[in-house]
C-alpha cells in the first residue's frame, strides 16, 4: 500500500487551517526543548508560506518580534509583531536587514529550508546539508550568546561532520524527527541550544 499523503497531521492542519504540517513539528520542538520565551526575538529562515511566523507570534508575544526571510513571496497574512523580508540569506544587504529588523541580536533562530527534491538521495542530501551550513552561518550574524538554533537536514555524508561542528559551537545538540514528519521523508532537526558566540570557525 502507497503512502497516504492526506494522513492524520494533513487533515488535522486542514480541519485547523493551519499552513501546513511543519506548524506541528515546530510546536513540538517548542514543547519539548522550550527554545523560545515570551518578548523573544527571534529569526526564520526560508518562511514561507509563513506558517512557522504565525505559530511564532503568540510564542513570543505582543512584545517579542518575529523576522522571517524567504526568496519566496508568503502566502498567508501575518500578525504584527512579524516582519518578512523577501530575499535570499546569501544576500549580505538581505541579511543586513534582517539584522535591523530585529534589532540586534536573537534569542532563536530557525531553519526550514529544503532544496528543491531531486528524488536523487546524495544530491538532495548535500543541498541540503549546504542549506544547513547557510543557517548556520546566519546564526554567526544575528545569534546572541547562549541563544538557540534548530535547523532541519536530509542525512548524507556530510551530516555528522556537521553535527561535530554544531556541537563546537554550541552546549547541547540534539537530534529529532518530528511525531508529524512524514514517514516517507528522511529530515532530521537538530536542536541546538546555548550558542559559543566566540567559539572557533
Amino acid at each position: 500500500m502507497g503512502y497516504d499523503r492526506k494522513d492524520h497531521f494533513y487533515r488535522k492542519a486542514k480541519r485547523e487551517g493551519k499552513a501546513s504540517r511543519a506548524v506541528y513539528k515546530l510546536a513540538e520542538l517548542q514543547r519539548r526543548f522550550k527554545l523560545i520565551s515570551k518578548g523573544a526575538a527571534v529569526v526564520d529562515l526560508g518562511c514561507a508560506p509563513g506558517g512557522w511566523m504565525q505559530e511564532l507570534a503568540p510564542m513570543v508575544g505582543p512584545k517579542g518580534s518575529v523576522v522571517g526571510i524567504d526568496i519566496l513571496p508568503l502566502a498567508l497574512p501575518l500578525p504584527k509583531n512579524c516582519t518578512f523580508i523577501e530575499g535570499d540569506i546569501n544576500d549580505d544587504d538581505k541579511m543586513a536587514e534582517v539584522e535591523r529588523a530585529a534589532g540586534g541580536r536573537v534569542s532563536c533562530v530557525l531553519s526550514d529550508m529544503s532544496p528543491n527534491l531531486s528524488g536523487v538521495a546524495f544530491a538532495d542530501a548535500y543541498h541540503s546539508y549546504e542549506l544547513a551550513m547557510r543557517a548556520l552561518e546566519a546564526c554567526d550574524r544575528v545569534l546572541k550568546n547562549g541563544g538557540n538554533f534548530v535547523v532541519k537536514i536530509f542525512p548524507g555524508e556530510e551530516f555528522a561532520g556537521f553535527v561535530k561542528e554544531l556541537k563546537s559551537r554550541f552546549k547541547k545538540v540534539n537530534t529529532v524527527i518530528p511525531e508529524a514528519t512524514r514517514k516517507t521523508s528522511s529530515e532530521r532537526y537538530l536542536v541546538c541550544t546555548g550558542f559559543k558566540i566566540n567559539s572557533p570557525q
